[in-house]
């Protein structure tokens, strides 16, 4: 069964000895992400500080700060389990009998299970306030010189004004008073493009802000989904069961009904104000740009809230966990668009979008030159900067041997694809803000049709024969 809320999964983690609760008063003013920073790094436990000064509601933070709690939080034992239930519904069967049909009935009884469900009253408004202040919440300052305090792990809803679509995305949010915040919709995200119609229209745009929704429905609205999918239906999909959803007290929005807290309020779309710096998960400060300012009109919550938060900066932190995670379950999506990938790889010290490291069966000449191209015009894959390509034989998840054979056979003049397009909004190293110049790697074995003249050489390994002989020698001196 899925974690219904947040506390139940605290509970969950507290019962493995996963969680550490801190009773002495801590600052969140730079001393909470001090502290969590060196647990994150040192692999440490889910943190809840129950004395964050300044502040009567407890802080939690760090929970998905390791793989095992990832995967507690989804209720999987491996992460492939999700990627195979993906994979079956991107490659349904074809029921040509009878038999095969009524085979097919669970499955479609499963499917209708998964849209959300709108409930009459939920725990997340046992609380109503109409006169809210963002200083009752323990919120973070999390590096030295990043511009105030920062709401990190926000579920943001809004709604396409013309559509009526939804989206839920996680997006940083700079507290400049006590009622506004700065509202971090980079260009490409779809909260922006939904955030661009209503300054077109010139009207006020409604949104909604949950802070501590069950960890599935937390590490739905961080997944890189399709266009116009509903991070509450991807959610109900992961567990089995709809997200139970009440609506907004002041807001035209439907919000998690087990939410710990709910913000509610308004962006003006003639407004913007300076955002930044913030300490990034790129291990940099982002620079202060303009953005959105959102205006807090209401405010629901829990009796006895929890407050949930993160901290990004250089990695490993908490999101190379999560990213990783990701990784390994949207594998079968990536293969339902390329066939010929085997499996692929985002360094954690590469932040995700400044690499990606493919393996794939080569079936003729340019294949890999194909497959690099194909991943830029691939949703968020078009941030990518450098995209490496190997053969099947190449294990992209072991960077040693990743290493020693791209820096082998690399060959600049037939391997390197340049090409110009979009880059993450947090990319510092372009010239140019948002755009700029990715680079593809074909290392793949060399064909004669791409312009090899001469012989390539095979790599040295051992005998398959000799390899099993010398592993029973290992047994009996049991080594």
């Amino acid at each position: 069964m899925a974690f219904q809320n947040l506390r139940d999964y605290l509970s969950a983690l507290q019962s493995k000895g996963w969680l550490h609760r801190i009773q002495t008063h801590v600052d969140p003013i730079l001393e909470i992400a001090e502290i969590t920073d060196r647990v994150t790094k040192a692999e440490g436990p889910a943190l809840l500080f129950q004395n964050p000064t300044g502040s009567t509601i407890p802080a939690a933070i760090n929970l998905f700060g390791h793989p095992d709690r990832i995967k507690l939080a989804l209720g999987i034992s491996d992460y492939q389990e999700i990627a195979t239930r993906i994979q079956e519904f991107l490659e349904p069967p074809s029921p040509s009998t009878l038999i095969e049909k009524i085979q097919l009935l669970p499955k479609l009884v499963e499917m209708s299970r998964f849209p959300p469900r709108l409930v009459k009253s939920g725990a997340c408004q046992e609380t109503v306030i109409k006169n809210p202040s963002l200083d009752s919440l323990p919120i973070l300052k999390c590096w030295p010189q990043d511009g105030g305090r920062y709401i990190t792990f926000p579920l943001v809803i809004t709604k396409d004004p013309e559509t009526g679509k939804r989206n839920v995305g996680c997006y940083r949010m700079q507290v400049f008073d006590s009622k506004t915040t700065g509202m971090h919709w980079q260009i490409h995200k779809d909260a922006a493009k939904h955030f661009r119609k209503y300054k077109a229209l010139g009207k006020r745009m409604e949104v909604a802000i949950a802070l501590g929704a069950d960890p599935i429905t937390l590490f739905s609205a961080v997944c890189p989904l399709p266009p116009d999918l509903d991070e509450f239906l991807f959610s109900g999909f992961l567990r089995k069961a709809p997200v139970d959803l009440v609506k907004g007290h002041s807001v035209d929005l439907e919000v998690p009904a087990e939410a710990e807290i709910v913000l509610e309020g308004y962006v003006d779309p003639a407004e913007t104000r300076i955002e930044g710096p913030f300490g990034d998960h790129t291990g940099f400060y982002s620079l202060p740009e303009p953005y959105p300012v959102f205006h807090l009109t209401t405010m629901t919550q829990r009796k006895d809230p929890i407050y949930l938060t993160t901290i990004v900066g250089r990695p490993p932190q908490e999101d190379a966990y999560l990213g990783k995670a990701i990784e390994r379950i949207f594998l079968p999506m990536m293969r339902a668009i390329f066939p010929e990938m085997i499996d692929m790889n985002f360094p954690v010290d590469a932040v995700f979008h400044n690499c990606v490291i493919v393996s794939m069966k080569k079936a003729y000449p340019g294949h890999a030159k194909k497959i690099i191209h194909g991943l830029w015009g691939l949703g968020q894959l078009m941030y990518t900067r450098s995209i490496i390509v190997v053969d099947e034989t190449v294990d992209v998840q072991n960077l040693h041997e990743v290493i020693w054979w791209v820096f082998n056979c690399f060959d600049p003049p037939r391997s390197l694809v340049l090409s110009e397009g979009p880059l993450d909004a947090l990319d510092h190293a372009s010239n140019f803000p948002k755009y700029g110049v990715k680079v593809g790697i074909d290392c793949t074995k060399p064909w004669p049709e791409e312009g090899r003249t001469r012989p390539w050489p095979d790599a040295i390994t051992m005998d398959s024969a000799m390899i099993k002989q010398v592993t029973e020698k290992w047994k009996e001196y049991g080594l």
